[in-house]
């Protein structure tokens, strides 16, 4: 039986992690060991200089193996690979994130970090996303024959999948593209709002980015907004 190795960036109690866990069950043994609270933009942080505490976590989906790390996303991946489970995984997923990793954005993401912790530990490594709403119809159509598709590819070093879902409901969903390259556009156009001024001169700073609907041809981006699934390859070092 495949052993399948799940993670996230936004947390253990997430609704995509429970869905992705729901849905790996069908394919194989299920491990989760994900961060216990949010760990958005953490790319692919790791902890060096403090301990990182695991608990064993009773997780919503029944069967399932799951801990709780204080840790990164990357760091789950490490901890998992390296003391939690009794051998080396078939496959590590990353996700389901809430909001897309797409363009630009992907180099900040810890969903695509612990994939890239996980090719680097040389396991093959899939990262899942989908619009960051409550719509999950496209998700639920094609989650599950995505995962038929990619969970026995071969390991191919320096690389990960990304999937992501578009923002829609199943019979808006167009289909699924696959071999999408990453857009160099941004999904948003960071700027930062003051929010408070100190008498010393300095000043408080709060990221206030500005949604970018430009996309490109056959890129991740221009899938979603297109309201299609994009199936992709991301390089990672080496």
């Amino acid at each position: 039986m495949r052993k399948i190795l799940i993670t996230n960036d936004d947390g253990i109690e997430s609704d995509g992690i429970r869905r992705l866990a729901e849905a790996a069950k069908e394919f194989g043994e299920v491990w989760v060991i994900a961060p216990e609270s949010q760990r958005s933009a953490a790319s692919h942080s790791i902890t060096l200089r403090h301990p990182i505490d695991v608990h064993p976590y009773n997780f919503s989906v029944a069967g399932v193996h799951a801990y709780s790390c204080t840790g990164t996303p990357a760091d789950c991946v490490r901890v998992g690979l390296l003391n939690i489970l009794p051998e080396r995984p078939d496959v590590i997923m990353s996700g389901i994130n809430f909001g897309y990793n797409v363009a630009c954005d992907i180099q900040y993401s810890a969903t695509a970090g612990a994939a890239f912790e996980g090719e680097f530990q040389g396991v093959l490594s899939i990262a899942f996303s989908e619009g960051a709403s409550s719509e999950h119809g496209a998700t639920d159509k094609y989650l599950r024959d995505i995962m038929s598709e990619l969970i026995d590819k071969p390991y191919v070093q320096g690389q990960i999948w990304n999937v992501n879902f578009p923002n829609c409901n199943g019979d808006e969903c167009k289909g699924i593209l696959r071999d999408r390259k990453v857009s160099r556009k941004s999904f948003f156009t960071d700027r930062y709002r003051e929010v408070e001024e100190f008498a010393n001169g300095g000043v408080s700073l709060v990221v206030d980015g500005v949604f970018n609907p430009q996309k490109e041809e056959e890129t991740d981006y221009g899938a979603v907004l297109d309201h299609y699934v994009s199936i992709g390859i991301v390089r990672n070092v080496g």
